[in-house]
């Protein structure tokens, strides 16, 4: 069996020969610094080349915190009802619309397609066009993406050559999220991508964050995607009372014109029959005297249910508040050449430091096998 004394020393001998194989490994980089140098200074120069190629953008946000309310009509207008002796009704629960489905609602096909059409300038003025046409034909892209792409076009021209003319839009140039082309599915997939919606689940808080290749556009579409959202979300929730507003606007109107009506009638009856006596003039007189009445409660009612239609689209119209407004930004958020820079000149140290100490050797070894096979070889002719 093996000695204590022996055990104690079996880990000593394996710390030395650990730190001598880290010090092998230290003297052979150091060795080998020179190129280690010049590799880090290679990938500098193309990690600037690649970081200057790239073109800038900007990105802005705007922060909105929506209105938080239950859905239990109450509070002012809910007074205002009883005692003009309406019950609005009341209903519990979360709004179908919550704020987690804000990026749905931005990234949907529908609500991209509308945005096509909205005009947007440069901050250079050179370009006013609508954003179709600027995602389409003004996107500036690195020298290697034409580079690249040049024998795709290529290929794709010398087949349209072969190919029979197709119809470039089959909704007669307008925008049909139901019917899209390639090119427009496309454009819509790019625009989705410079669109960012974010929710905070506790707060509600909303930010929506849209990049692009010019500050004015990245901003002054932000403001418009934001607007959009708003009207889409509340089209959304007062979509019911506005159908119930203008359904007790209709009432009002018959109710009114059966009033007046019947008010005609009764003023005209009087006015004919002022000097006659006889019971049955007397009970015709009665008659529309009480349809008159009738007709007035009626239109009162009713203007009454109108007032209160119109209280209620205002009070579960959503309110948002902008706490961060659209700015346009002074700086690009993308690229960052530092980062850009920092990971080219990483990249290459751990390459040149790994050629040392693994690569290097091992095809110094396998050279010297294939030389020695060979040398086998001959003396064995």
């Amino acid at each position: 069996m093996m000695s204590e004394e022996n055990k104690k020393a079996m880990p000593q001998q394996t710390t030395s020969e650990q730190e001598i194989d880290l010090l092998e490994l230290a003297q052979k980089v150091w060795s080998n610094r020179k190129f280690v140098f010049k590799s880090c200074g290679y990938a500098m120069l193309l990690g600037l080349v690649v970081a200057f190629s790239i073109p800038k953008e900007y990105s802005t946000s705007v922060t909105l915190a929506p209105e938080t309310t239950s859905k239990t009509t109450g509070g002012s207008m809910g007074a205002l009802a009883a005692m003009a002796g309406i019950n609005l009704g009341s209903s519990s629960g979360e709004d179908a619309l919550s704020p987690e489905l804000y990026p749905d609602i931005v990234s949907s096909t529908p609500f991209l397609v509308e945005l096509f059409d909205v005009r947007i300038q440069d901050q250079k003025s050179r370009i006013d066009t609508t954003l179709y046409t600027y995602l389409d034909q003004y996107q500036r892209t690195p020298w290697w993406g034409v580079v690249l792409s040049a024998p795709f076009k290529a290929v794709g021209w010398a087949i349209s050559l072969f190919k029979e003319e197709e119809k470039l839009n089959p909704n007669n140039g307008k925008f049909n999220s139901f019917r899209l082309t390639k090119d427009e599915s496309a454009i819509a997939d790019a625009l989705n991508q410079r669109l960012a919606v974010s929710v905070d689940k506790k707060t509600g808080v909303t930010t929506l964050t849209v990049t692009m290749q010019d500050p004015l556009i990245s901003a002054s579409l932000t403001d418009t995607v934001m607007h959009r959202l708003q009207n889409y979300i509340t089209d959304y929730r007062t979509n019911k009372a506005r159908h119930d507003l203008a359904f007790a606007e209709k009432l009002y109107k018959e109710a009114k014109a059966n009033y007046a009506d019947a008010q005609k009638k009764y003023a005209t009856f009087v006015d004919a029959n002022q000097n006659i006596i006889l019971l049955s003039y007397r009970a015709e007189q009665e008659r529309l005297q009480n349809e008159m009445t009738l007709a007035y409660n009626v239109y009162s009612q009713v203007a009454q249910q109108l007032q209160m239609a119109k209280a209620k689209v205002q009070e579960i119209t959503p309110v948002y508040t902008v706490v961060q407004p659209a700015t346009v930004p002074l700086r690009p958020s993308k690229p960052n050449k530092i980062m850009i820079l920092i990971g080219f000149i990483f990249l290459a140290g751990v390459g040149s430091v790994g050629w040392i100490l693994f690569v290097k050797d091992l095809i110094k070894g396998w050279k010297k096998k294939t030389a020695q096979i060979k040398e086998d070889a001959i003396e064995s002719v």
